[in-house]
């Protein structure tokens, strides 16, 4: 599970408010948000609640700027944590003899 850190202010200042899941309205934790930490994992934010409007995705990192490095408005209203997915491929290695005569298949 992932954590999202909101701070108020640039440089991580002013009031936080931490998401550890989906927050579909975070307007009544504060009016801006002009950084983010991300701690773990990985999020998507919108503009507006409900998980509409313009939408950033974030990855574990500080953002001491966030609006000035992503265009956004300092209006962060909702964030939805994105669930990792861990995938196992099984590839066929397929090997020729000099002759092509035989067929070798190594699972």
């Amino acid at each position: 599970m992932g954590k999202i850190i909101f701070y108020e202010n640039r440089n991580f200042g002013g009031r936080t408010h931490e998401c550890i899941s989906d927050c579909f309205e975070l307007l009544a934790m504060f009016d801006h948000c002009h950084s983010v930490r991300v701690e773990s994992g990985l999020f998507m934010v919108y503009d507006k609640p409900g998980f509409t409007g313009n939408q950033y995705f974030m990855r574990t990192g500080e953002y001491p700027d966030f609006t000035g490095m992503t265009g956004m408005n300092p209006c962060i209203r909702s964030c939805r944590a994105i669930p990792a997915v861990s995938v196992y491929f099984r590839i066929p290695i397929i090997q020729f003899n000099q002759t092509h005569e035989n067929l070798l298949l190594a699972l």
